[in-house]
């Protein structure tokens, strides 16, 4: 990779390990819902310069419902229940897990022995995560986060009925058809009138981390991963967002004093690490026909 474009991956990847710092301040004065409504309303500006990329409705509407709602609003629930910022950083990013897991039953891409050693590790470091529940934060919570990694994987593999579809331009129509909903689920969630005292009683803090969350994380930030992505092999590019955990863990741990357990802090690292095998592993291998039934 070019020294830019690998600069470029770490800026992204340290903006979204932000990101989930950014989402905590603002959930102080923000309910889950119009949190993320707001941060895909900014997000989706440009549709206001730009046409509907050529994608059916229905899978442009299940894309974003996935990718983005789904992810989203789920992290947003378990931070503002307590969950730890660092914890939900890590648990986020085992979307690696599940992606393989999928792609396997879907399309039959039977992983490597590497990539299957990447998902014991991973599963196992989840398990010892899992046994740290209900001290600190519920049950329920980190259920509802659980939703977030699920979905990422989900519209991962989504995503490939989009190919050929200019990136900025398909991302910035994701947001409105994830915003739309979310101002309604907002609506029926808190009522009209808290809704609309939280939007224009919002602190410059609140404001500013929305403008980082819709304008920077979410627009700028998934464009420049979507032109590295197709400037070159996913093995390259994919590996960088190891560091949004990294980056999530300490930033939380300077800006809210955040510590973790011997058992939740093993549990974290051992994610990450069976995450860094599965995607530095060999592509997976394609299932015959007739091996998929």
């Amino acid at each position: 990779m070019k020294p830019a474009d690998i600069l470029i991956a770490v800026m992204v990847a340290i903006t979204w390990g932000l990101a989930f710092v950014a989402s905590r301040i603002a959930l102080d004065e923000l309910s889950p819902e119009l949190m993320t409504a707001l941060r895909f309303t900014i997000a989706a500006v440009p549709c206001l310069f730009i046409p509907k990329p050529k994608v059916a409705w229905s899978l442009l509407i299940a894309i974003s419902f996935t990718l983005f709602l789904g992810q989203f609003l789920s992290q947003a629930y378990g931070i503002a229940h307590g969950v730890p910022v660092g914890l939900t950083s890590v648990v986020v990013q085992s979307q690696a897990l599940f992606t393989i897991g999928f792609a396997a039953l879907a399309f039959g891409e039977r992983p490597t022995p590497v990539q299957t050693l990447g998902i014991v590790i991973a599963a196992a470091g989840l398990l010892m995560i899992c046994g740290t529940v209900g001290y600190d934060f519920s049950v329920a919570a980190f259920a509802v986060l659980m939703i977030s990694p699920l979905s990422f994987a989900i519209g991962n593999l989504l995503l490939r009925g989009a190919r050929g579809v200019p990136m900025f331009d398909l991302f910035a129509w994701l947001c409105l058809a994830s915003a739309v909903p979310l101002f309604v689920l907002a609506l029926i969630a808190n009522g009209p009138a808290p809704t609309w005292t939280s939007l224009t009683h919002m602190s410059l803090a609140s404001a500013l981390c929305m403008l980082m969350l819709g304008g920077i994380s979410t627009s700028i930030a998934y464009w420049l991963w979507g032109r590295l992505l197709r400037d070159y092999p996913a093995a390259q590019v994919v590996p960088f967002a190891l560091l949004v955990p990294f980056v999530g863990s300490a930033a939380s741990s300077i800006v809210f004093g955040e510590r973790f357990g011997p058992l939740r802090l093993a549990g974290m690292l051992t994610v990450i690490f069976g995450i860094a095998v599965m995607v530095l592993a060999k592509r997976p291998q394609v299932l015959p026909k007739t091996a998929r039934g």
